[in-house]
């Protein structure tokens, strides 16, 4: 798999000093770009979706996502008309409530950074609020699953982790339908919290949602995003930092068959000193007109001294027919750092690991899902909930036995 490299800050480099702009193209499945500045909106962020003008798909937001298969998500078109059904399973201990939008924990982690979040926060119902007490240790994971039954609906979810808690977090997306929704987790001072998005819906739904967790003091969080299922599925995982020596962990893969569209659009931003990031993103696409959009974005303020930060994303190509977009951003304030760098790179499928399997007496096939199975395999284990990362396993082979 060839990286892409245009920059010293491109590939595998690490460094103390902003990086120099340009772009890339490799060949006709994927371009890889970066600039010296990160998170370019047409608007500052805002809870009020009057605040943001209608997309046309010329901003630098908008530019990647096919604007007509929102269902109005993005004009304001889209009304609730639809039914989600939820179920939250809970261990002993957590408290799960239904609030008003004027509680004060909602918006706590993040604001609406585009109109279609916008436009989830005003117009959802009731927003759902999941806390897990002070020094708890959570014996099993809480767990979210929101089945579509069709039509459009909205929601908000507070995740708030107090202080020293750990907590395994799971949301499990299904069935169909039109879903905006944001999603707050407040990691408290010294927590430890993994947070699991998992998008297996079917295939004509449609699915945007932002994700703000707002990282406290000495607090640890690992986000894990599965995208699978959708027509068109557009995430915004974001994550700032409240306090010193916070550490985050961004995984994701994704798997992008003919037709759909699977956008995810990261930012960290490095507010506070001597804190670390990592994001690492895998996919693999297949299919004629299957399109993958990553846009990593990286931005550590002149205060954020002492941050070690890095972000890498692969996709790997199995078909013709099929498209990535790539996108490192990263900026930098303050030369008192301790590393920064970013990595991209796609390619096809390799040919010498097919042969060297095949030479060994393992059929095309077999070989093929092998390869597929370890280029996602380090991500997976990575979960740590055994039943979620054998399903996304079985899925994984399910995909490929398809394309067979």
């Amino acid at each position: 798999m060839a990286e892409a490299q245009n920059s010293p800050t491109l590939g595998s480099a690490r460094v103390g000093a902003p990086p120099s702009a340009g772009s890339t193209t490799a060949g006709a499945i994927a371009v890889a770009a970066e600039s010296t500045v990160a998170t370019r909106m047409s608007a500052p962020p805002s809870f009020d979706v009057a605040d943001f003008p209608v997309p046309h798909g010329r901003e630098e937001e908008w530019r990647f996502t096919p604007l007509a298969r929102l269902k109005g998500l993005h004009d304001g078109t889209a009304v609730a008309n639809g039914t989600m059904k939820a179920q939250i399973d809970a261990p002993e201990g957590v408290t799960v409530e239904s609030v008003e939008r004027d509680d004060e924990r909602i918006g706590k982690a993040g604001t609406p950074v585009d109109r279609v979040a916008a436009q989830a926060f005003s117009s959802f119902a009731k927003a759902t609020v999941v806390t897990v007490p002070k020094e708890t240790v959570l014996a099993e994971p809480i767990r979210v699953a929101l089945h579509g039954e069709g039509g459009t609906t909205f929601g908000h979810t507070v995740f708030d982790i107090k202080p020293f808690a750990e907590a395994i977090i799971v949301i499990d997306h299904t069935g169909d339908g039109v879903r905006a929704a944001n999603v707050d987790i407040l990691v408290g001072d010294g927590a430890k919290v993994t947070f699991v998005s998992v998008q297996d819906w079917d295939d004509t739904a449609v699915h945007t949602s932002q994700h703000n967790a707002l990282i406290g003091r000495d607090a640890s969080f690992k986000s894990v995003v599965v995208t699978f299922g959708g027509d068109l599925v557009r995430l915004h995982p974001r994550v700032t930092y409240a306090g010193p020596g916070g550490e985050a962990e961004m995984l994701g893969l994704y798997f992008t068959d003919a037709g759909q569209h699977q956008e995810h659009r990261l930012l960290v931003t490095h507010d506070a000193p001597h804190c670390k990031s990592n994001v690492v993103y895998k996919g693999a696409l297949q299919g004629q007109d299957a399109h993958a959009v990553w846009i990593g974005d990286v931005l550590i303020e002149k205060s954020a001294e002492g941050t070690d930060t890095y972000e890498m994303n692969r996709n790997l190509v199995l078909t013709d027919g099929a498209r990535v977009d790539s996108v490192p951003n990263l900026e930098i304030e303050t030369g008192e750092i301790v590393g920064a760098g970013h990595a991209s790179a796609t390619g096809r499928f390799d040919d010498e690991q097919l042969f060297y399997l095949q030479a060994r007496g393992i059929p095309a096939d077999e070989a093929r899902r092998l390869v597929v199975r370890g280029f996602f395999a380090e991500l997976v284990q990575q979960i740590g909930v055994a039943d979620i990362e054998e399903r996304l396993i079985a899925k994984i082979e399910a995909e490929l036995a398809a394309a067979v």
